[in-house]
């Protein structure tokens, strides 16, 4: 399909509609007066935000006027009176979240308890759509009034500067989560027209496009209808889509965030990074701290410290762990498969804290000291295995599906001695090995060679210090790459949905 089928109504960043709108508001952004930025970005975020479904921006001001006048109160408030404000405050953001996002969850549940224990009740379901990025905004906003209450950050008067700083239209739907000390006083900064920000904010953006449309949507075409129709496929066809699904939700919402970041950085604000290549990672602690950063850091600082974190037993941080990653599974989505796959990663946790000692000895005894690489290799293959495995949950439609995939991955050497005995590949069901699988295994490989020469020399910091003809050679190779190796059909971002 070629570029211009683009053109659909929602304001996704990989459509032609936000390629009209990111110019425009850029260039408007820089001739206005300072003064009148603010009220361009807020407007312009409202624009942004009513393209996919209008009337839930009433709901979206119903929030912010709520936490503006918490934070104030908060700040202005006796001692005591303090944590009210902001219970009360938490309280309205959950709120609305519970009843758009999970309402419908635990009446089902609830209806199937009724059901089993024969009670003639049936609770009715809700007809409503999810207003799109309400869990990240609402969680932006919950972390302004909660700096406010902990005295790390002044109430914002400014009422359009504290709309703008929950609705800037960037990182609006899917992150990267803020926190107020970070982004507020942006605002107010006056930001000239600079070279170095404008070239690399759009070098970011350039490369976020090329994981989305490029590497995603093209993993896309193998894992979607692989995990949508899980029962025809053998073992090592879904094997495979957990693979390319692990690279697709990474290049989708990496390359998103890169998106949000470089549109960002054009204008002169600076977002902070929300991924470092995550799956160069020997641990499931080091990969949460390089996978949805702000995400991970928001449970930190905000639930895992407040149940406290690692200044209590041994058995309570283990219980503290393993119910923020719980908590984290749930606000993924109102689905079984997402609490699994959090409760999976806090298993992961506890496993690995209670086998330390153990791995520290076997290392010695085999004195892996004196083979690092190889050591760190095989780390970070085991730890990526453990990830994507993982990532089945997330992807599932439902627990049978994924319960369905684990029975019949763990058949894979059942097949594989099959192919050796009958020499015979038609029954494994593969997708179409010539136009998706290779096609998907070579856009894997490009990533990664690019994910080791960013390691090897830092080319996020010494890119502009290339030669003219190598910098200009990748831009062009990313621009032919976009337009006639991008899959340019209507798919949303993995992470609007939440």
């Amino acid at each position: 399909m070629s570029i211009f089928a683009l053109l659909y109504s929602d304001m996704l960043f990989n459509s032609i509609d936000f390629l009209l709108f990111f110019p425009t508001v850029t260039l408007l952004f820089f001739l206005l007066p300072h003064k009148l930025r603010w009220l361009l970005l807020l407007v312009a975020s409202c624009i942004f935000y009513m393209y996919f479904v209008p009337i839930y921006i009433v709901i979206l001001f119903a929030t912010i006027v709520i936490d503006y006048f918490a934070g104030i109160l908060i700040e202005e408030a006796p001692v005591h009176k303090k944590k009210l404000y902001l219970i009360l405050s938490i309280i309205s953001n959950v709120g609305v979240l519970a009843v758009f996002k999970y309402y419908n969850f635990f009446v089902t549940n609830l209806n199937w308890v009724f059901n089993q224990a024969n009670i003639s009740l049936s609770l009715p379901l809700l007809s409503i759509l999810l207003p799109i990025g309400l869990s990240f905004h609402t969680f932006q906003a919950m972390s302004y009034t909660i700096e406010v209450y902990r005295g790390n950050q002044k109430a914002e008067r400014h009422f359009g500067i504290y709309a703008l700083y929950v609705m800037f239209y960037p990182q609006l739907v899917a992150g990267p989560i803020e926190r107020p000390q970070n982004v507020l006083h942006q605002f107010y900064e006056h930001y000239k027209p600079d070279y170095k920000n404008i070239s690399s904010g759009v070098r970011l953006m350039l490369w976020g496009f090329f994981k989305k449309v490029v590497i995603a949507d093209r993993l896309a075409l193998v894992s979607d209808p692989v995990f949508n129709h899980a029962g025809q496929y053998s073992g090592i066809a879904l094997a495979i889509a957990s693979i390319f699904f692990a690279f697709q939700i990474f290049c989708d919402f990496s390359g998103y965030s890169d998106i949000a970041l470089g549109a960002a950085r054009v204008m002169g604000f600076r977002l902070m990074t929300n991924f470092d290549r995550p799956y160069h990672t020997t641990t499931i602690a080091d990969f949460w701290k390089k996978w949805h950063i702000s995400l991970s850091t928001w449970f930190r600082d905000y639930l895992y410290i407040t149940l406290g974190g690692n200044r209590v037993s041994l058995p309570r941080v283990y219980f503290n762990l393993f119910f923020v990653f719980l908590v984290s599974g749930f606000w993924h989505g109102a689905n079984w498969t997402f609490i699994v796959w959090g409760a999976l990663h806090g298993t992961y946790l506890i496993v690995a804290l209670l086998t330390k000692p153990i791995k520290e000895k076997l290392s010695k005894l085999l004195s892996l000291h004196k083979i690092p690489n190889v050591t760190l290799f095989f780390q970070r293959i085991i730890n990526f295995v453990l990830v994507t495995l993982a990532w089945v949950f997330f992807r599932a439609n439902n627990m049978s599906d994924a319960t369905y995939i684990f029975s019949k991955i763990s058949c894979i050497p059942a097949e594989c001695s099959t192919i050796l005995h009958t020499h015979k590949l038609a029954f494994l069901n593969l997708p179409n090995i010539t136009n998706l699988l290779i096609p998907g295994l070579l856009v894997i490989i490009a990533l990664e060679t690019a994910h080791a020469l960013q390691r090897r020399f830092q080319l996020e910091v010494n890119f502009s210090k290339l030669p003219l003809l190598f910098r200009w050679t990748v831009y062009y190779s990313c621009l032919f790459a976009l337009l006639f190796l991008g899959v340019y059909e209507k798919h949303s971002f993995i992470y609007f949905q939440f």
